[in-house]
């Protein structure tokens, strides 16, 4: 009887998928419809799950997550979507109907929560350009040389800062995937040498990762555009 039970456990074990995703959450407000989880495939946005949901606004998707990369949730006959940083282990997202794609809550994943920690500071470095080109704009329209060109500096410095800090937040966060990334989406015409410096700054495994592979490559191909 034990020897039967061992057996039956070993069985189920063997069954069980590593690395697997779960994708839990509710959508306030969705009484009908489909929700997909995609991920992007080459250049093609693929679905790798769906499911239907019927009088409850709670899902549940998955996938065996290789590598932790960006998925989507995708709300079927609209173009709304969440992208989220999926990893292993299960990651939850809420939101309603109404603000589906910009306003939701995702927790379970230490990439995302990275992820979102950085772009709330490049929000503000963003909203900062966005008052340097209003002032910019003013300047013009007044026609007064020596402020279009204080803007411009002003605009100059805070690429630079915005760079460094980009730049900076990669190398602190080398041990998670979202270090390359965040070096192959928002510093891909950054100096080859600071892609270098992320790159031999992530940890091995993070170097196996999608994005390390993907960072590697990137940077080989452009050293080669240089030769």
């Amino acid at each position: 009887m034990m020897l039967f039970a061992f057996l039956l456990v070993y069985a189920c074990k063997k069954d069980e998928k590593p690395n697997v995703m779960y994708v839990k959450g509710s959508v306030t407000g969705l009484k009908k419809g489909t929700l997909y989880l995609q991920k992007q495939i080459d250049s093609l946005v693929v679905t790798v799950d769906s499911v239907e949901v019927n009088d409850s606004d709670e899902f549940l998707l998955t996938d065996v997550v290789t590598s932790p990369e960006m998925y989507y949730v995708a709300l079927a006959n609209t173009d709304k979507k969440i992208p989220f940083f999926g990893e292993k282990d299960t990651v939850y997202i809420s939101t309603t109907l109404q603000k589906f794609s910009y306003k939701h809550t995702i927790t379970g994943s230490d990439n995302q929560k990275l992820l979102d920690d950085y772009y709330e500071i490049i929000r503000k470095f963003n909203n900062q350009n966005l008052d340097l080109q209003k002032a910019g704009l003013e300047a013009r329209i007044a026609g007064i040389a020596d402020s279009i060109a204080g803007v411009e500096n002003k605009k100059t410095s805070l690429l630079k800062k915005r760079y460094l800090y980009s730049i900076n937040y990669a190398i602190n966060h080398a041990d998670h995937e979202v270090s390359p990334y965040i070096a192959l989406t928002d510093l891909v015409d950054a100096n080859p040498k600071w892609l270098d410096s992320i790159y031999n700054s992530l940890t091995p495994q993070v170097k196996k990762s999608k994005y390390g592979e993907e960072l590697k490559t990137y940077i080989v191909s452009i050293k080669a555009l240089e030769d």
